[in-house]
């Protein structure tokens, strides 16, 4: 399955807040109130299903590639759940977006294929890039790569935005710092990574 590149709002509609996905607000009357044969209570398989699409489209990911995550997570040490959200949100693309440097995860994988990001003073192209404590990401020395992040750092502010305790931005750089490995607290998602291992563990 594709990367999702239809309406946005209408994503939002149905899953909630998708802060990775778009900046636009949706309109106040949900889907399931305008049509109330959508309403009513949901079954536990529905709920799984919406918590990884939370996630799928969040984070712009495919099926393929999300199943692959949590295959990775599943061999990891520790909780498959919070290992999954690591492992998303140390992904380039995501912390371009929590630094502000991009004003939605899709314009940040732009930003990175399109060749205007370095990481420890190297071009990285590939939006998965997996970002460890102490890299340091910055802006390619030319002025439309500082300009399309400038223009990013300036946008009107929303309370996703703040920048987490485990990233350091320096916005007259054009820098921004890994700290540490997030801690889920921090994931900029209202998710609960359980369900969605349960999801595909019921799949497989």
């Amino acid at each position: 399955m594709s990367r999702y590149r239809g309406p946005r709002c209408k994503k939002i509609r149905r899953l909630g807040a998708l802060p990775g996905l778009t900046k636009k607000s949706p309109k106040a009357v949900r889907d399931d109130l305008r049509n109330p044969s959508r309403s009513g209570k949901k079954s536990q398989y529905r709920i799984r299903l919406e918590e990884k699409q939370k996630l799928r489209f969040h984070y712009g990911l495919t099926e393929r590639q999300l199943l692959k995550y949590v295959r990775i997570a599943g061999k990891a040490k520790g909780s498959t759940g919070q290992v999954l959200l690591q492992l998303l949100e140390m992904r380039l693309d995501n912390i371009l977006f929590r630094l502000g440097m991009a004003s939605t995860i899709p314009a940040a994988r732009q930003l990175v294929n399109h060749r205007h990001i370095l990481v420890n003073g190297r071009i990285v192209d590939i939006p998965s890039y997996r970002c460890k404590p102490r890299d340091l990401i910055t802006a390619k020395d030319e002025q439309k790569s500082r300009t399309l992040i400038h223009n990013s750092l300036n946008s009107p502010p929303h309370e996703h935005e703040k920048v987490p305790y485990f990233l350091t931005l320096q916005p007259l750089q054009y820098k921004g710092l890994v700290n540490q490995i997030i801690d889920s607290k921090w994931v900029g998602l209202k998710i609960n990574e359980f369900l969605v291992v349960e999801y595909y563990s019921r799949q497989t």
